[in-house]
């Protein structure tokens, strides 16, 4: 992915406090999704869209029992799926793509997800998002920084980032952050957005970033 060189001005210097700060705060992110395969977390991910990562983990463990891996799955028709993973939401689509996914993982693959971006996109239901988390969290791979709805609020009130596209946005953070801490930083934005940088009621008052936040900037006026 080529990088963008159109960043907000001050973006540089808002990008090493951030860090620094996130480090402090998080020393030792990780997702919270529950998994045992780089397969499992591909799974959990997709039944994360639109959901909370604590349903998906009510959900995961019936469907880990039930179909372990790709093999398993690809037997199974999409009505069980969709049994199956309902209380995860828009389980019509994502039994389909499972299924999908879990196919074309088995016969292609030898089971397990591919391990680069190229291929990781062409399996159903899997766009550069769940790619890039499959390829760190799964693999220790940093080809990409996942970009979700944290990321995406949190590098835009931060100043980080003027876009609001998901692609564009990863350009930028991948600009602005040294490979190495790519899925590391899109664990800690998922939990400072969490604890800290709510959608609708931001926490600025306990906020250590509220000092360069451009977002307060009229407030201070």
């Amino acid at each position: 992915m080529a990088r963008t060189q159109n960043l907000p001005a001050g973006a540089h210097e808002r990008a090493a406090q951030v860090l620094e700060l996130l480090k402090k705060r998080y020393p030792e992110p990780e997702t919270v999704l529950e998994h045992a395969s780089p397969w499992q977390l591909l799974v959990a991910t997709v039944l994360a869209a639109q959901c909370t990562d604590a349903r998906v983990n009510t959900v995961t463990p019936t469907f880990f029992s039930r179909w372990p891996s790709p093999k398993e799955l690809a037997t199974a028709t999409q009505e069980e799926i969709e049994e199956v993973i309902r209380p995860t939401g828009f389980y019509h689509n994502k039994a389909k793509n499972l299924l999908g996914a879990a196919r074309l993982i088995s016969e292609q693959y030898g089971n397990e997800p591919p391990r680069t971006m190229a291929e990781l996109v062409k399996v159903p239901g899997v766009a550069r998002k769940t790619a890039n988390i499959v390829l760190f969290v799964g693999y220790g791979i940093n080809e990409g920084m996942a970009v979700d709805t944290h990321v995406k609020r949190i590098s835009h009130r931060l100043g980080l980032t003027s876009h609001t596209d998901p692609v564009r946005i990863e350009r930028d953070m991948m600009a602005l952050f040294e490979q190495c801490e790519w899925g590391d930083l899109n664990h800690r934005m998922v939990l400072f957005g969490r604890d800290v940088c709510h959608a609708r009621s931001p926490r600025c008052g306990i906020c250590e970033m509220a000092g360069f936040c451009p977002r307060l900037e009229p407030e201070k006026k």
